[in-house]
Formats: structure tokens, sequence, C-alpha cells
């Protein structure tokens, strides 16, 4: 045997005696392998994700040698109201109101043939749908007045079956709002928020029961503020928006993205016009101020002069003999303090509280706002002649609202 040949064989045997010792450990302790593959997978772990930090990942224990690191939570799906809805959803509700409507029937030549006997009716009971908005945890509840008018009886369910019925607080048809009152523990409250701060292009929510259907959340933006001059109410500054309102929406929420209420949905643009994406709202704010009236007096205090006014164009008003067009007195009440200050139908209206007037849903807001017993100044133009006139403001009377 030469001499170089010793050394190999050596190194040899020692080689297949190591692997044959390690072989055997494995064999009786496979924990050791285990130990040594987590450590590996760990440093490449720690390798892809240089610089985070294991205290907010604690580590979990998968058995001997083993750990894992929990996968960090997933995030909220983007677009999603859900929360906005968890929160305002359970404090709307549904509003029945019961009528009784008394129609006259049509005359029946058999029984009357010579139409001796007078005119006959009867009565039937009339049964409508609409939805409400819990404002207060004592059981306030705010819905339209239409809604609501002229019922005999209004009952009020709730998102989780219960159903109460519901006396009426207040109602102000001039804005439209309603407050009813139902006896029940534990009501969810729905949180207002500020309408002023809306902005066209704003996301809100419509919550409702259109159709009956319960709890309907509908998802648009908000597409105008400040509209009036639509003849559903006295006092009209409504929010426009095309999220859809539909038949038993009226007295339901309009909502933010937080859940906040912003808005009372109350009328929808006719589809038989083929208009879609336009409904309204009463701002928050308007509500808010409503319901305090209701809840100190049971009414709304506004200030009244008698009059009624109306917009002219400047066609009608050089047709009417005067010199522009502008804001006009339509009627005046008997007895009011418009009549007793000498002001007469056809007066136009050129300042008031030494203001040009916009409009006449101006000037109606504006005496509405004044306290009652404070003092007025009107300037009128009659034909050519101008006049300052000073009306004594007094409390709208509950026969004009």
């Amino acid at each position: 045997m030469m001499r170089w040949q010793k050394p190999v064989i050596f190194l040899t045997g020692a080689l297949v005696g190591g692997l044959a010792l390690a072989f055997l450990a494995v064999l009786w302790r496979p924990e050791l392998l285990n130990g040594r593959l987590a450590a590996r997978q760990a440093a490449l772990a720690g390798a892809s994700t240089a610089g985070a930090s294991t205290a907010d990942s604690p580590a979990t224990d998968l058995g001997p040698g083993v750990t894992a690191t929990p996968s960090p939570p997933s995030p909220a799906p983007l677009g999603s109201y859900a929360d906005a809805v968890r929160r305002a959803a359970p404090a709307v509700v549904n509003v029945y109101a019961a009528r009784i409507v008394t129609e006259r029937l049509p005359r029946n030549i058999l029984q009357d043939p010579f139409g001796e006997l007078g005119p006959r009716y009867r009565q039937r009971l009339e049964q409508s749908l609409g939805s409400g908005v819990i404002v207060d945890s004592a059981g306030q509840v705010v819905t339209n007045h239409h809604v609501i008018a002229d019922a005999a009886a209004i009952r009020v369910q709730l998102a989780d079956g219960r159903e109460a019925d519901a006396q009426v607080i207040g109602r102000d048809p001039d804005t439209d709002l309603a407050l009813l009152r139902i006896t029940l523990r534990d009501l969810p409250a729905i949180e207002l928020g500020r309408s002023s701060t809306l902005r066209a292009g704003d996301i809100v929510l419509a919550i409702g029961n259109p159709l009956g259907l319960s709890a309907t959340v509908t998802q648009g933006i908000v597409s105008a503020t400040g509209r009036g001059q639509l003849g559903v109410a006295v006092f009209e500054n409504f929010i426009q928006t095309d999220a859809p309102i539909n038949v038993g929406n009226s007295g339901g929420a309009l909502i933010n993205t937080r859940g906040e209420l912003v808005g009372i949905n109350t009328a929808i643009i006719a589809r038989n016009l083929g208009v879609e994406g336009i409904g309204f709202a009463i701002p928050a704010d308007l509500v808010r101020g409503v319901v305090g009236e209701l809840v100190a007096r049971g009414r709304v205090v506004r200030g009244w002069v008698g009059f009624d006014v109306a917009n002219i164009d400047d066609a009608n008003a050089r047709a009417a003999g005067l010199s522009r067009g502008g804001v006009v007195i339509l009627r005046l009440y008997q007895g009011s303090p418009a009549q007793q200050a000498g002001l007469q139908p056809g007066d136009l209206i050129t300042r008031i509280g030494g203001k040009i007037p916009a409009s006449a849903q101006e000037v109606q807001v504006r005496i509405a706002a004044m306290q009652p017993g404070t003092a007025l100044l009107i300037s009128v133009q009659r034909g050519a002649q101008t006049a300052d006139t000073q009306l004594q403001v007094v409390e709208q009377p509950l026969r004009q609202r």
C-alpha cells in the first residue's frame, strides 16, 4: 500500500462513521432536526423583514423547537360603510298611521231614481307607512308631518321587532316635521350631526322602510344644499341627494359616513316625469331647532305680520304698474299687523329690515325668525310711490300653520 492511501482511507471511514452517528441521532431525537429547520426559517424570515419588531407580533409555541409568528389582522374592506349603518340603523323605525277617511258614495239611480235623497257618505280605515328616527333614548321619534297628518292612531315598530303606540308631542307643518314619543326601555338613539358642514359631493346614506322593507340602506352623494321653492313646505332649505328615496322612506334618516344624522328624508321628484336620482332631506340643523321648540312648548314660535308674498318677474311687474320685478304682497289677513299698517295686495317689497329681499322665501324666513313683540321696518312701492311702514311682529296663529 502506498503512503498517501492511508490518510484517505482514514478520512473516508471517519466521514461514514459520522453520517451513521447523525442518522442514529435523528432517528432517536427527531426534534433536533425540526429545531434546526425552524431556526433556518426564522433566519430567512428575519432577513426578509429586517427591522420589524417581534414585540408587536408575539410568537406562538407549536411544539418542541417550533415557533411561528401570527399574521397581522386583515384591514377593513375599502369603501365599506357597514360601521356607519351599524351605528345608525337601529334608531330608524317604521311608522304606521291609521286614518278614518270619509268619502261620498256615487248616486244609485235604482235606489233614488228622482234624486230626492241627499248625498250619502261612508267611512273607511286607511293605513299608511312611513319612517322615523329615534333621536333620544327617552323615546323621542322624529318623522315627517305628512306621514302622521290626520292620523287617528300611530304605531311605531323598531328594527329589533318591538312595537309601541306613539303619542304626538308636537307638529310643525311649515317644515314638514313632527315629534312623537314612545315608551320602551333601552332605546337606541341616533347621533345628530351638523348639516351645515355638508358639501356637494359628500357621501350620504339613506335609511328607511320603502315599501315596507325595513332598514333598507341606499347610498349616494349630496347633490346640492339650500334647495327651496319646491312646494313641499313653507320653509324649505333642503339637502338634495341622489341616494335613492322611495315610498315609505319619508321620515327616515340621511346619515354621513360616520353614522351621524344629517337630514330627515322627506320628498322625491315624481318619476312619472322621467326624473331619476333627485331626493330631498330636511337638514339636521333645522331638525334640531324644531325638536327643541316642540319639546319646550309643543309648538314652534314664529314671527308673523299677516301677509302672503310671491315672486314677480319684470314683465308682470310692469304690467301691474311697477317699475321692476321682485317680491310682491299677494294677500292680507283680516286684522293682521300688515293690514292695520295700511299695506295692500300688489305692494312691491323693496326692503325688509333695511335689506333688499332676494325672494319671497327670504321674506317669510326673516319674519318667521323674529321674536313676537319686536318692530319690523318694511319699505314698499305702490305704483310710482314708495313708503316706509313699521309693523309689530306677533306670534304666528295656529290657524295659519
